[in-house]
């Protein structure tokens, strides 16, 4: 569903609320109000932690709170927590990584309120930018009702415009956020493996990178094998291995629900390998070992 082309901004701007104010929360509240919208923000424990009772009074609230993945599985207490905190026949805006299927569950559960999912696609080091210059705005939702469509005509009309933007359901909303990350984790592990090939047949890597980035169908994204990164306290000058606050969680959700649904033996075994393949890399070059071990637990320390 494509946002209508004549838009009546005689119309009063809809209150904004955000819940979470990490990286993802923060970049995006701060296009919203730099874009002329006013924004109520609410954390707990946060210089925000009095707008908790305001939070109701906002037309659309985007969530953007943890969905860790531990190794008891995917976590979205969180996100359940927080919703009761939207008013009735509002609009509540699920950023946060969800698993296939949670969103349409959120919705039977908070039924007075729209719960709609629209995955967020913002680089850590680049979030303020992607938030106000977003190459997709998906909206997915639950119940595909004539008020429901018209409910994510309004979120996607609200959202910094850009050049693809859907309204589908909910399941595929959030398998689209995995199918992004968990597409780039395996080019991640992908490429470590072919630096380390080129390195024992004498190839310069630079010359390897540099043609293969030149394919479209490549690109330049996620080619360095080796950087700096990691998230704990030491210099990672030669961190390997895909790793940081999304590839390692969503690798783990994806394959746990991949093997409970599809199962077949061969597809188990190869997300296995890439998993162990990826985690050895992390391992080694010490990089974010915090975040391996919140997701495998002291698994993440075998060699």
């Amino acid at each position: 569903m494509r946002r209508p082309i004549v838009q009546n901004t005689s119309q009063k701007k809809p209150l904004i609320g955000f819940i979470g104010q990490g990286f993802i929360g923060k970049n995006y509240a701060d296009d919203f109000e730099n874009r002329g919208y006013t924004v109520i923000r609410y954390t707990k424990g946060s210089a925000f932690a009095h707008n908790k009772d305001k939070i109701a009074t906002c037309d659309i609230v985007f969530i953007a709170v943890p969905t860790p993945t531990t190794p008891k599985g995917f976590d979205c207490s969180i996100v359940q927590s927080v919703l009761p905190l939207v008013g009735k026949r509002k609009i509540a805006v699920i950023k946060s990584t969800l698993l296939p299927g949670t969103t349409d569950m959120l919705q039977k559960e908070y039924h007075d309120i729209f719960v709609f999912h629209s995955p967020e696609f913002l680089r850590e080091k680049t979030a303020a930018y992607d938030a106000s210059h977003p190459n997709r705005n998906i909206v997915g939702i639950s119940v595909e009702s004539k008020e429901a469509k018209l409910a994510a005509q309004r979120v996607l009309s609200v959202l910094p415009k850009a050049p693809f933007e859907m309204t589908v359901r909910a399941k595929e909303a959030e398998l689209v956020k995995y199918g992004g990350n968990n597409f780039l984790y395996i080019k991640v592990v992908y490429i470590n493996m072919l630096f380390d090939l080129a390195k024992e047949l004498g190839c310069r890597w630079n010359v390897i990178r540099d043609a293969m980035k030149a394919d479209a169908r490549i690109g330049d994204s996620h080619m360095e094998p080796i950087h700096e990164s990691g998230h704990s306290t030491e210099t990672h000058k030669r961190a390997r291995g895909a790793g940081g606050h999304c590839f390692i969680k969503d690798f783990a959700a994806f394959s746990t629900i991949y093997e409970e649904l599809v199962g077949d033996d061969l597809g188990k075994k190869l997300l296995h390998a890439l998993r162990d393949k990826n985690n050895d890399l992390l391992r080694k070059s010490g990089k974010d070992i915090d975040l391996l071990e919140g997701v495998y637990g002291t698994r993440a320390k075998r060699s």
